[in-house]
């Protein structure tokens, strides 16, 4: 891994992120949240793109001073080309394009879902790496893929979802619950002093490695309907309960096919990426496997597994020791395929 000095920027949804990395050692990683997206219970993409432009200066301007690198020392700048909101991807897009061409360095376009799966080889994402070929489920609020990863840039995606990805199944269903969003960490914190096995949900019926999730969304919410008539304090009175039955489902969802994905392909390398790998359940059932199949498993730390400029420089610097840059005619894309 070469030492040249990268600065990496993400902002495909809502986190405005900047990073510097060096080699495969992050010096920085830095983002700004954007707490307005509560108010109405999911991202709004023009408050996002308006977001992202007042945050970005200030938050590469802070991953340069915690990194202490002066801007004449980067080799060259990373951003998030796709997939994402367009209003916010094109914040990052003109803006590296913009410090690239006044800092006379290389541009570096990278595709989001790939950067989720490769924050595996940042030096302190894992142990050690994971050896390819290795399975990883990539799963988010926007994505839920299961994908063979036979090199760096060689990926093969065999199951996806119809319909709804799995955080987005979470974000949905808390409000049912009428919990705040994002959903997602709030019913993995509730579900952890509920019992699992209290209420039953339908699961979808596939044969291959493909995923749904509005199957068990449409199940809760005919469930609680029936049961607000009989009781109308019923999600009150059986909150963690209900988001332990709802984790324990989507977790078993995920984890099936994942587990016959392995089981076929004779793989044991096996990792999982994106912002529901921050999932307590998830992780508990990886190490689960690791002790029932024998799984090699990679958990990337949390700082790695939502959308963050960290994962977006690793990727950019296995580039950069490829020489695959881009020019300023390039432009960002809504959808942008692994």
């Amino acid at each position: 891994m070469s030492d040249s000095i990268i600065l990496g920027i993400e902002s495909s949804c809502d986190d405005t992120s900047a990073a510097i990395i060096k080699g495969n050692s992050i010096l920085s990683n830095i983002a700004a949240n954007q707490a307005i997206h509560k108010e109405y219970g999911g991202v709004v993409p023009e408050l996002a793109s308006r977001a992202h432009q007042q945050n970005i200066i200030p938050v590469v301007e802070k991953s340069l001073t915690k990194a202490n690198i002066q801007q004449n020392a980067i080799s060259a700048i990373g951003f998030t080309r796709g997939p994402g909101l367009l209003g916010s991807l094109l914040v990052g897009t003109s803006f590296a394009k913009s410090l690239a061409m006044s800092l006379d360095v290389p541009l570096i376009e990278v595709n989001h879902l790939q950067a989720h799966i490769l924050a595996h080889f940042i030096e302190d994402a894992n142990p050690v790496p994971p050896k390819f070929p290795f399975l990883c489920l990539t799963v988010s609020g926007g994505h839920t893929m299961i994908v063979l990863v036979k090199d760096y840039f060689d990926m093969e995606i065999i199951g996806k979802t119809i319909d709804d990805a799995a955080g987005e199944a979470f974000d949905k269903i808390g409000k049912i619950f009428d919990l705040d969003y994002p959903a997602g960490p709030i019913i993995d914190r509730l579900a952890k002093e509920g019992n699992p096995d209290a209420f039953t949900f339908n699961k979808p019926k596939l044969e291959n490695y493909d995923y749904s999730f509005s199957g068990i969304k449409t199940s809760v919410l005919y469930f609680i309907q029936k049961e607000v008539k009989k009781d109308p304090d019923f999600i009150k009175n059986n909150m963690n309960d209900l988001c332990a039955s709802v984790q324990k489902t989507i977790i078993e969802i995920l984890m099936n096919k994942l587990e016959k994905a392995a089981k076929d392909l004779n793989i044991n390398e096996v990792a999982i990426a994106g912002g529901v790998s921050a999932n307590s359940a998830l992780r508990t059932a990886m190490q689960d496997n690791h002790e029932k199949f024998g799984w090699n498993i990679y958990i990337p730390k949390f700082e790695y597994t939502t959308d963050n400029a960290a994962m977006i420089a690793m990727v950019a610097q296995l580039k950069f020791e490829r020489g695959e840059f881009t020019d300023l005619r390039t432009s960002a894309t809504a959808k942008y395929d692994l």
